[in-house]
């Protein structure tokens, strides 16, 4: 028998703020996200609180009467942690951290901290703790504040500055350390993508938490790791993938998301060469999340700056089993008929028409409309492996045409 086990979850409350930026719809959105963050770091959101504010604080981020309201909120229910929707400044951290007297962490360490529980292999382990020391050196002040000379007394004499100089020089000795053996396995890594053949490589891409993993199961009949939390994978998965009797190389990469920390995206970008080598984008989309469109643009905002937003792209709409339009009732006047009212089939007449027959509406949990997909996928690899490779054009008939045996491996 099993005995049961109570998860502790840290107490936090999350701070955002509305302006030209971000409206007040827009603010609530990223803080719901910054939520999901939280539980998957492992903490439980208590309170959330917003200020409208043209910009931030140069010095608190949150105006000091704000600041005041979340500082008794925290003292008074003795919450463990603040967390804030935007990266904060080292000076703003410090200040923030002397007056709410609890662990403040902004959205970039956050993200940071998740992808450090979910690295698993060597190199993601590696590429994080790159990452991590990067956002560290320029806070490293603040952590030195026990050898300050200026606060004076018993125990508090001492090398101060020096101190903090000898731990910043460690810290970019170990940036440099890090860089180089990032350096050696991506080389180890780009010979074995030379090793792989001529295969056609499909790479799935996507916002986090869209189904990218269990889409890969279904068709690979592999068992990828598959979590309904934010960044469940990391390390990048390669599967050989045989559809009738056409085989490709179908690749699972790290997911995305708005604002994603500049640090990852740096370090993370040897990874990506995945993405940036493949022969075609299979682009996860969660249909049944409100605010999917800017899932959409984030994607592509990242594949732009890896250099991969040219290649053949494939819109595969997920979880059309969960997706519900909102509803009006007839004999309501007030309300105005809006995208969040469209049926599937009302915005497969929107912008989705354009993208031609490169869009697909299927369920991986539920299987629904997993032939189409294969069909879909299979014509799109099979006119790229021909292109290359003329000659093997009878080797690969027309998905109906085809008359083998219709198990695959």
């Amino acid at each position: 028998m099993l005995d049961a086990q109570n998860t502790t979850y840290e107490t936090a409350v999350l701070i955002g703020i509305v302006n030209q930026f971000q409206n007040e719809e827009k603010s609530k959105e990223y803080l719901d996200e910054l939520e999901f963050l939280t539980y998957t770091a492992g903490g439980e959101v208590m309170k959330r609180f917003q200020q409208k504010l043209d910009v931030p604080h140069p010095k608190t981020f949150i105006g000091k009467g704000k600041l005041e309201q979340v500082r008794e909120y925290v003292e008074e229910h003795e919450i463990g942690t603040a967390i804030f929707d935007d990266e904060l400044s080292p000076a703003q951290q410090k200040n923030i951290e002397k007056i709410l007297k609890c662990k403040v962490v902004d959205r970039t360490y956050l993200i940071l901290d998740i992808f450090a529980q979910r690295a698993k292999t060597s190199y993601a382990s590696t590429q994080v703790e790159l990452a991590q020391y990067e956002y560290l050196l320029p806070r490293l002040a603040g952590l030195w504040t026990h050898l300050e000379r200026q606060r004076g007394g018993i125990g508090m004499r001492g090398p101060g500055e020096t101190e903090i100089e000898t731990d910043r020089r460690i810290v970019r000795d170990k940036i440099t350390l890090l860089k180089k053996k990032l350096k050696t396995i991506d080389k180890q890594m780009a010979v074995q993508r030379g090793n792989r053949g001529s295969l056609v490589r499909v790479a799935l891409v996507g916002y986090t938490n869209v189904g990218k993993s269990t889409l890969m199961n279904v068709i690979s009949k592999s068992e990828a790791f598959v979590e309904n939390k934010l960044f469940a994978t990391l390390d990048t998965t390669v599967r050989k993938v045989v559809i009738r009797n056409l085989p490709f190389l179908l690749t699972d990469t790290v997911g995305f998301i708005r604002k994603l920390p500049t640090q990852l995206v740096e370090s993370f970008k040897s990874t990506l060469d995945e993405v940036r080598e493949a022969d075609l984008l299979l682009h996860v989309v969660d249909i049944s999340h409100e605010n999917f469109e800017d899932h959409i643009e984030s994607v592509n905002g990242i594949l732009d700056d890896i250099d991969a937003r040219d290649k053949p792209v494939i819109m595969v709409f997920n979880k059309i089993d969960s997706y519900e339009p909102e509803t009006i009732d007839d004999d309501d006047l007030m309300v105005e008929r809006s995208y969040q009212h469209y049926t599937l089939e009302e915005w497969k007449k929107t912008w989705m028409q354009r993208q031609g027959d490169n869009v697909l509406f299927i369920s991986a949990t539920e299987k629904e409309n997993i032939e189409e997909f294969r069909k879909k996928v299979y014509e799109t690899v099979r006119d790229i492996h021909i292109t290359r490779f003329p000659y093997n054009n009878f080797l690969y008939p027309e998905y109906d045409a085809y008359t083998g045996d219709l198990e695959e491996d």
